[in-house]
């Protein structure tokens, strides 16, 4: 963090405020964290964080409404400063009331106020009232600061759901919201409300959606900001903290984490009194965007085969990956590619083989489960976090499998979920400042069911990579590949022959059961080789499934959606697409699909 450093949220919300452009402020993401004062060189959670920079800012007051109903005054002082103005505004209104019973309500509304989050709303909206009206006797402001309301959990006070599921006192506190924020002489007013939510999906839709409340995104730290706390934090602890490198090793490893977590990791370093090492912080990383997302949405790989030695086949395909494909994504900045679609037929090895790349690319694998969930509106809230996360790490690689059902289409037909999560996703792809970045590759076995506007250049269309079976001599290094696993890796060119004869219609995936049926005969057999014969059995044992035109259909899906002639085994030419496009429609004149 630079010694001068401002906070790109915060100077966002005192523009908005400082100006008038909008007094409805909407604060998401990284709210959960700490914040770095530098008047004071502390770090604070956020709502003591806006409290001390603005604490002393010239005519205006902060008050802070907490989930548990209570409002915070910024000193005595200024509780009766509101009190004050309230009880001459009411006067102002009802001039029949007398002062010490308008001073009773007043106490009773603020001691009632932990019990009922609905009157906190009221009352909140009424101290707002009063403080941007004048007298009409003297054309004084009733309070003569203007007012930042700030309230914390806004999602609780004001849920997000359907009608029918709100209470009676959430529907309320909507139309409270509603009236408070619409309120031409509050929008057209001084006074301003900053409502703090982890996600804007949280909040219930009738308040985000109005055009004048502005949403402002908090970040996860960066690189510099982490650095800063962690060089603050070990000067705070005498130089205790013990690094297996230097501190801004450490800053870079943690990628990902906010400065809690930071903060927890080292304190638990220092009370062991162990070195932190960079297992140590990679798998707190992991475990953090595990817990943010949750085990069901995200999945950390750590892919170890090799492309050379442990890929059997797809010499066209892994001389591309080696030469062009992983060469790009280490180069990172604008040549740099977005993503790619991986498409081929089942079983062809898809994963396995980009799992490879990954590999060599050493760079952390992330693999998208399912971010579509059953719960109202939590598909967006899985969305922000998961973009919040990926926007923090310094590269990732994100895979997608089976993407065609991830995301589906945007048509008039696709539900509403669903059309936001995809349009979500594609401009997240989209964006230039992610290029080099973040790294998506979907993976789908039905290129034709992806979404056109994920194919198009700029997104997941930027590469579109056919996986085709093996062809007759790739088909041998397989089969030479299941002798060797038997303990026959010399058995010679008849054997291998004869071997691929018995296994026409295999692809990769069925040599790779193949291979797992002829470990398994090894192991309950006492064995360390097998005969080609016994062999040969195993595998004529072996049906690989009727789903040969499934498969055929699949694959001229694939390359009729290819991006590059140089990954396709045949001229391409209009003749031959026509035939692609011909035999496609054939079989889907058959029902397959």
């Amino acid at each position: 963090m630079p010694e001068n450093h401002v906070y790109t949220f915060l100077r966002e919300l005192a523009r908005s405020i400082n100006s008038g452009a909008s007094n409805s402020l909407l604060l998401t993401g990284n709210i959960n964290d700490l914040f770095f004062n530098e008047d004071d060189d502390s770090y604070a959670p956020l709502v003591e964080f806006l409290k001390k920079k603005w604490s002393n800012t010239p005519g205006k007051m902060i008050l802070v409404s907490q989930i548990n109903g209570m409002i915070r005054f910024p000193s005595p002082e200024a509780r009766r400063e509101v009190k004050k103005a309230w009880i001459w505004w009411k006067l102002s209104l009802n001039p029949e009331a007398g002062p010490p019973a308008l001073e009773q309500e007043f106490e009773n509304n603020l001691s009632d106020l932990s019990q009922y989050p609905t009157a906190t709303l009221e009352l909140l909206r009424q101290f707002c009232l009063c403080s941007r009206t004048r007298d009409l006797k003297t054309g004084r402001p009733f309070l003569e600061k203007d007012l930042i309301v700030i309230i914390e959990s806004a999602e609780i006070l004001i849920p997000e759901s359907g009608i029918a599921d709100l209470s009676h006192g959430d529907r309320h506190r909507i139309r409270i919201a509603l009236d408070w924020f619409s309120d031409q002489g509050f929008i057209d007013g001084p006074d301003s409300v900053v409502l703090i939510a982890e996600s804007a999906s949280l909040l219930n839709s009738k308040i985000c959606r109005l055009p004048f409340v502005k949403q402002i995104v908090v970040p996860l730290p960066d690189k510099d900001a982490r650095k800063h706390y962690v060089t603050w934090f070990n000067a705070a602890s005498k130089g205790a903290l013990k690094l297996w490198s230097t501190e801004d090793d450490f800053a870079a490893l943690s990628a990902g984490l906010n400065l809690y977590e930071l903060r927890q990791m080292m304190k638990e370093s220092m009370g062991y009194d162990q070195a932190l090492n960079a297992a140590d912080v990679i798998a707190r990383v992991e475990g953090f965007i595990k817990n943010q997302l949750g085990e069901d949405v995200v999945e950390f790989k750590k892919p170890e085969h090799d492309l050379d030695n442990d890929v059997i086949g797809s010499a066209r395909l892994k001389g591309f990956l080696k030469n062009s494909f992983i060469p790009r994504i280490r180069a990172g900045g604008p040549g740099a590619i977005a993503g790619a679609a991986v498409a081929g037929p089942i079983g062809s090895g898809k994963t396995f083989i980009f799992e490879a790349a990954a590999a060599r690319l050493g760079i952390p694998v992330l693999t998208l489960k399912n971010i579509r969930s059953q719960w109202f509106g939590q598909t967006d809230v899985i969305f922000e976090r998961l973009k919040r996360v990926l926007e923090a790490l310094h590269q990732v690689m994100i895979f997608i499998d089976e993407a065609d059902t991830q995301f589906g289409s945007v048509g008039a037909e696709a539900h509403d979920t669903e059309k936001r999560l995809t349009g979500k996703i594609q401009n997240m792809m989209a964006d230039s400042r992610n290029r080099g970045k973040i790294v998506w590759l979907l993976l789908t076995a039905r290129i034709h069911l992806l979404s056109p506007d994920l194919r198009r250049p700029g997104r997941a269309g930027d590469l579109i990579i056919p996986v085709l079976d093996p062809d007759p001599d790739e088909r041998k290094q397989f089969v030479a590949w299941v002798l060797a696993t038997a303990g026959l890796p010399d058995a010679g060119i008849e054997a291998v022959q004869s071997l691929d004869t018995a296994t026409a219609g295999y692809y990769p995936s069925t040599y790779a059961l193949l291979r797992s049926e002829i470990k398994a005969a090894l192991a309950c057999g006492g064995k360390d080789r097998l005969t080609l014969e016994e062999v040969q059995a195993i595998a004529g044992d072996i049906i690989p499934g009727a789903i040969t035109e499934v498969r055929r259909y699949q694959t001229l899906q694939a390359l009729v959606n290819c991006t590059r002639k140089s990954l396709i085994p045949v001229e391409v030419t209009d003749s031959v697409i026509k035939e692609w496009q011909d035999e496609i429609a054939e079989l889907e004149s058959r029902g397959i699909r």
